[in-house]
């Protein structure tokens, strides 16, 4: 009677105990976007890369420090000249249709984002001139020059690795069902809605990984994510808006994870590509200095994003390494702004600038739009999902485009793939040889003393041509709900898999 009597009171005491975080269940993760196409070889966007951390792995990986660390390739090194870059693979990996991962798929991976025709990697990669397989678990690249930035590419979407198996089909068979070597494997896709993916058993590091299934839910509405976290109906709020956060922090359920960005705000402007670029705007870059001086990177932290976020005109964050402290954040100078469209022969000047379906950057653009008024620009906003954005600057079809670059822990992949003439991201055409000279010159350097002074003079470069306006670094901020643990937050805002766990 008294070891039932035990045995009874034990069950009742461990039934009344607070639900714990443990592998299972299912986490519910809402985006501020619909994400781009989900390959490698043809995406751009922010979303794409969040839902892609989750599915995919790369060959190396960078932590909250920003220093490169193992995923797929456990070491590397380089050559003493540094025209080559060895990369030990890890033994027992595969794909989520079964293949074994090996040098041979690093190869077929590499080279379909350096030859397939719809593939944006082809400028990344174009440094790298051979690729050998000396065995099963070894890569070489071979480098036409010394070229430093080669890690991140390797640490990002140059990086990831799909199944071989699916390399052959049509883009469109492959987006429809993308199979790559990750902790999480595609289940569907509901356009403008969900993306689903389902637990990997033969993943390398299962154990790590929590949930047994990943919903992410596109809400470009901060505060419909908002009201779904507070209801429990979402685990996982990205890029919370700053209106929001008194909210958040005042809920004894809810919380609060941040970390400072290299990611930033930037507005690429159409210089060269097509009929939409012949405007006083994309013509004359004293309008483009204008509209600068127009505008108070200030006032935009202070009423959109509640001072949290860092005012910049670099793509360097203010005070980092390769920043240029000669080029401080300009205050705004609204006579300026007027006497620069005189001298153009400009008294108004009216164009249009794509952002993004969300409250958040409709704010931007209203305040943009109000401030730049005063100085003689007629501003139409055009808010586009990002799908359609991408497609509508990838053919040309804009005169101004908002967007954000989740930031790269090398100067490099902020820079050129903005900047060169070939640069992946260069939707407007712009194209100065002294640019890619400059580039080429701190991207061939592996001592980070001797490139800062390219990199300095890039920010020069951009300030004196202006093809893209840079507004703020981010503040990365993610609202969890009750549900979930052991989210790390990153400088690069994407959240990693291993560790987060739900409850149910």
């Amino acid at each position: 009677m008294t070891s039932r009597f035990l045995r009874a009171i034990a069950a009742i005491l461990i039934l009344a105990l607070p639900a714990a975080a443990q592998a299972g269940g299912t986490l519910r993760f809402a985006l501020d976007q619909d994400p781009d196409l989900l390959d490698p070889a043809r995406s751009g966007s922010y979303g794409d890369r969040i839902v892609t951390n989750w599915m995919c792995d790369q060959l190396l990986d960078v932590d909250e420090k920003l220093n490169f660390v193992p995923a797929l390739a456990t070491s590397w090194e380089w050559a003493p000249d540094n025209l080559s870059l060895t990369l030990h693979l890890r033994a027992g990996a595969h794909y989520q249709d079964g293949e074994v991962f090996d040098a041979g798929s690093v190869k077929a991976n590499i080279v379909r984002y350096q030859t397939m025709p719809l593939s944006l990697r082809k400028a990344e990669l174009a440094p790298v001139i051979g690729i050998e397989t000396p065995d099963a678990l070894t890569v070489v690249l071979r480098l036409s020059r010394p070229y430093a930035p080669l890690l991140t590419l390797l640490a990002n979407r140059p990086g990831t690795m799909m199944s071989p198996r699916i390399l052959g089909k049509t883009p469109d068979e492959i987006v429809a069902n993308p199979v790559c070597s990750g902790p999480y494997k595609f289940v569907e896709r509901i356009a403008q809605d969900r993306i689903v993916l389902d637990r990997f058993p033969g993943y390398w590091n299962a154990a790590a990984m929590g949930p047994d299934r990943v919903v992410f839910l596109s809400m470009t509405d901060s505060t419909v994510r908002m009201v779904n976290l507070q209801s429990g109906q979402i685990d996982i709020h990205n890029r919370v808006a700053p209106t929001d956060l008194a909210a958040l922090t005042a809920s004894p359920k809810l919380r609060l994870v941040s970390s400072p960005g290299i990611g930033f705000q930037i507005i690429s402007f159409n210089l060269n590509h097509g009929p939409a670029s012949q405007t006083p705007l994309g013509q004359d870059r004293r309008v483009r200095a204008a509209l600068e001086a127009a505008i108070d990177r200030n006032v935009i932290n202070q009423v959109v994003f509640d001072g949290r976020f860092v005012p910049s005109n670099q793509t360097e964050p203010p005070g980092s390494r390769y920043w240029n402290p000669a080029l401080p954040v300009p205050p705004r100078d609204v006579a300026k702004a007027r006497a620069l469209l005189r001298e153009a022969g400009l008294t108004r000047v009216a164009f249009t600038l794509i952002i993004g379906t969300d409250a958040v950057n409709a704010q931007i653009g209203q305040v943009i739009q109000s401030m730049a008024a005063e100085a003689g620009f007629d501003i139409s906003l055009q808010a586009t999902d990002g799908t359609a954005a991408t497609d509508a600057t990838k053919r040309g079809a804009y005169q101004a485009f908002m967007g954000i670059w989740s930031g790269r822990p090398d100067p490099d992949g902020n820079s050129a793939i903005w900047f060169a003439c070939k640069g992946f991201l260069n939707w407007g055409q712009y194209c100065n040889k002294e640019m890619d000279q400059e580039l080429a010159a701190g991207s061939s350097l592996t001592d980070p003393a001797l490139r800062v002074p390219h990199y300095r003079r890039v920010a020069e470069l951009m300030a004196e041509d202006r093809p893209n306006m840079v507004l703020f670094h981010f503040t990365w901020l993610w609202g969890l709900g009750e549900r979930v643990s052991g989210v790390k937050p990153m400088p690069d805002g994407i959240i990693r898999p291993a560790g987060v766990m739900v409850k149910e």
